[in-house]
């Protein structure tokens, strides 16, 4: 199939490859000039606005916001038409659903198909895919979807697949920063935090990001970026705006939010989330 990916950035370009070596042709879109030129540097053709992409009969947008998925639907008009639009990125029920009934007056078919795995699986094919669209419109698209990893049918309804998003990063804001907590714990107890991490992290108290964040955590500043603290700003920020929504009480994700939003003060928002853990020296707990 023809595919436009817009958002090249740190997992849409292993997004983008996963889906050209399946056989696809790929146009990436990015407004950062270093996204485009590594994205070219690997093979995948970019340009800087949707308007300069062939016609596609995929999108697959991998924005970071709401505001910047509107804006994308505003450049896109009347191209919209007849086109499949995957929307891969973290944006919440409400703007899935906004900006798809937008789309879909366009005459565009809309599926709504976040997902979870990190650049780590992106790289391998192997993230999970929340996809919620009518059963034909979603079997069309499952070619593409299926070169990035495993498709779960979550509903077939715009925001729902966004809705198990909203969960799934509730826990993955959580379970970030109560491994720097730990971490830091540790540390004050005058522990090695590197011997604890190898000692719990297999045991009960291991958690998946406890695994894949705690070694970063103890690495320092300059880690490579594996996702930024600002996505786990906006990500729990979405969280909180989606439980306000329907008032459900979610008291832990608060507190995990309050610290990311820490941690972009500090003028850590760029660097890998794992440097949550310095919010911990940030404010004296040490």
């Amino acid at each position: 199939m023809n595919v436009t990916f817009v958002g090249t950035g740190a997992i849409g370009l292993p997004m983008a490859l996963r889906i050209q070596q399946a056989g696809h042709t790929v146009t990436g879109v990015d407004v950062a000039e270093a996204s485009r030129q590594r994205a070219q540097a690997q093979g995948v053709a970019t340009v800087a606005s949707f308007s300069e992409a062939p016609a596609a009969e995929v999108v697959v947008v991998m924005v970071a916001t709401p505001a910047q998925l509107a804006a994308l639907v505003d450049q896109a008009g009347a191209a919209a038409d007849g086109q499949y639009w995957v929307v891969m990125s973290t944006v919440g029920p409400d703007a899935v659903r906004e900006q798809g009934a937008r789309l879909r007056q366009a005459g565009a078919r809309v599926i709504d198909a976040p997902v979870t795995g990190g650049t780590a699986r992106a790289a391998t094919g192997e993230l999970v895919i929340f996809a919620a669209a009518p059963t034909q419109e979603l079997a069309t698209v499952t070619p593409v979807l299926s070169a990035m990893g495993q498709v779960k049918t979550v509903g077939s309804q715009l925001g729902e697949g966004q809705g198990i998003k909203v969960v799934n990063q509730h826990l993955c804001s959580v379970h970030i920063v109560a491994a720097a907590e730990a971490l830091n714990l540790a540390r004050q107890l005058g522990l090695d935090p590197a011997a604890v991490l190898a000692l719990v992290e297999k045991g009960a108290a291991g958690s998946w990001m406890l695994s894949d964040r705690g070694p970063r955590m103890l690495e320092g500043t300059d880690v490579t970026v594996s996702s930024a603290i600002n996505i786990f700003v906006k990500d729990s920020g979405l969280v909180v705006s989606a439980a306000q929504g329907c008032q459900a009480d979610v008291p832990l994700l608060a507190l995990a939010h309050a610290r990311y939003l820490a941690a972009a003060e500090a003028g850590l928002g760029q660097r890998d989330d794992s440097r949550v853990i310095e919010t911990w020296q940030h404010t004296g707990q040490r």
